[in-house]
């Protein structure tokens, strides 16, 4: 093999790598880490009517994780029920969106350590004469709910437990919350922190709390240690700071 042969081959190994490298790396010169979410799911991710950018609690999380690691965020907006099979189809690295860490879905994905704790709220029309106080209540009810959420577990085990309850389920608790406002449904259940914030939005009130003792994670692949490891130092390093409660402070307005 003559020597310009191999300057050749030298020249397009150099040329694949720098073009690898080009797209590992962003402009800043950060890895990129797909990160999908659910942005329907206040004051943890939403659309911003202000800028139409996704914020939240959990976006300015992973941000932070993000840039203790060395990664450029890019946010994939995904149904909530279809956040894991992305993870397990390889389409998004991380899923954040006050994702529950439950035994099911452990099965399924990895969680990082904890970073928040929530109980479940029955959400209704302020002022309306339908005032429940506990899942009980319910019964001979149109409730709404996300699909896929522990929230719709939880409903389903109390109608299999023969409470008469018909549950409506949706892709967004936006939508959800629509057909409350509209008076298609009677009730929603939803995450305590989230029912504050769709009741500061809308003209609705959380009726009564359902103690369930709920603690998000971040899910990553299973089987993807390393990154979870990484996630998990600086996530213990954030919420050991100062900086957590900033971000908390900034989108929270009410008791989570």
């Amino acid at each position: 093999m003559n020597k310009v042969v191999i300057g050749i081959i030298v020249a397009v190994i150099v040329i694949g790598v720098a073009i690898g490298a080009y797209y590992m790396f962003s402009s800043s010169g950060s890895k990129v880490l797909k990160v999908g979410t659910s942005p329907d799911f206040p004051p943890f991710e939403y659309v911003s009517n202000e800028t139409g950018e996704i914020v939240g609690i959990d976006i300015d999380l992973i941000k932070a994780i993000a840039e203790k690691l060395g990664y450029k965020v890019e946010l994939v907006p995904i149904q909530f029920d279809g956040l894991i099979p992305a993870l397990q189809q390889g389409q998004i690295d991380v899923a954040i969106s006050g994702m529950t860490i439950t035994e099911e879905r452990e099965k399924k994905v990895d969680f990082s350590i904890p970073y928040w704790e929530a109980q479940q709220a029955i959400l209704v029309v302020k002022d309306s004469a339908f005032n429940p106080k506990s899942l009980e209540d319910l019964a001979g009810k149109v409730v709404g709910v996300q699909s896929g959420t522990t929230a719709e577990e939880l409903l389903n085990s109390l109608k299999e437990s023969g409470v008469d309850i018909e549950i409506k389920s949706y892709p967004s608790y936006t939508l959800a919350v629509q057909d409350l406002v509209n008076g298609r449904v009677d009730a929603v259940v939803v995450d305590s922190p989230v029912a504050c914030t769709l009741a500061s939005m809308y003209n609705l009130e959380v009726a009564s709390l359902v103690p369930t003792g709920e603690r998000y994670g971040i899910a990553v692949r299973e089987g993807n240690r390393e990154l979870l490891d990484k996630i998990n130092q600086a996530l213990q390093e954030i919420l050991n700071s100062d900086e957590w409660d900033k971000i908390v402070s900034k989108y929270l307005k009410c008791p989570g």
